[in-house]
C-alpha cells in the first residue's frame, strides 16, 4: 500500500483545513488508518486513527472536539478535518496504516505516506 497525503497549508488560528490520504492497492479496507504529526524538534506524535471499516474513532486528548477522522474505502481515502485550529497544531502531518491493536503506537503501522505540513499562525 502507498499512501499520499496532501491539503496542507497556512492558515490562521481559528481556521479549518481538510487533510487527505490517499491510498494505492485493492486491500486499503483490510487496514486501520492514523494520522501522526510532528513538530520541529518533537518526536512524532499521535493524533487519530479510524478502525478498517470506520466504525471506531480514536483521537488525542489534544484534537478531541476539534478533529475529526474520516474514510471511504471506495474511495481509498481517509480525511482529518480539523477545526479551531491552534499555532500548537503546526506540524507536519503523516498518515498511516496498518494491521492495528493499538492505535496510538506509531511502530505498529506498516505503511506511512510522506507528510503535508500544516502551519497555524497567531
Amino acid at each position: 500500500v502507498q499512501l499520499q497525503a496532501s491539503g496542507g497549508g497556512l492558515v490562521q488560528a481559528g481556521g479549518s483545513l481538510r487533510l487527505s490520504c490517499t491510498a494505492s492497492g485493492r486491500t486499503f479496507s483490510r487496514y486501520a488508518a492514523g494520522w501522526f504529526r510532528q513538530s520541529p524538534g518533537k518526536e512524532r506524535e499521535f493524533v487519530a486513527a479510524i478502525t478498517s471499516k470506520g466504525g471506531s474513532t480514536y483521537y488525542t486528548d489534544s484534537v478531541k472536539g476539534r478533529f475529526t477522522i474520516s474514510r471511504d474505502n471506495a474511495k481509498n481515502t481517509v480525511w482529518l478535518h480539523m477545526n479551531s485550529l491552534k499555532p500548537e497544531d503546526t506540524a507536519v502531518y503523516y498518515c498511516a496504516a496498518g494491521l492495528i491493536h493499538v492505535y496510538d503506537n506509531l511502530n505498529e503501522y506498516n505503511y506511512w505516506g510522506q507528510g503535508t505540513l500544516v502551519t497555524v499562525s497567531s
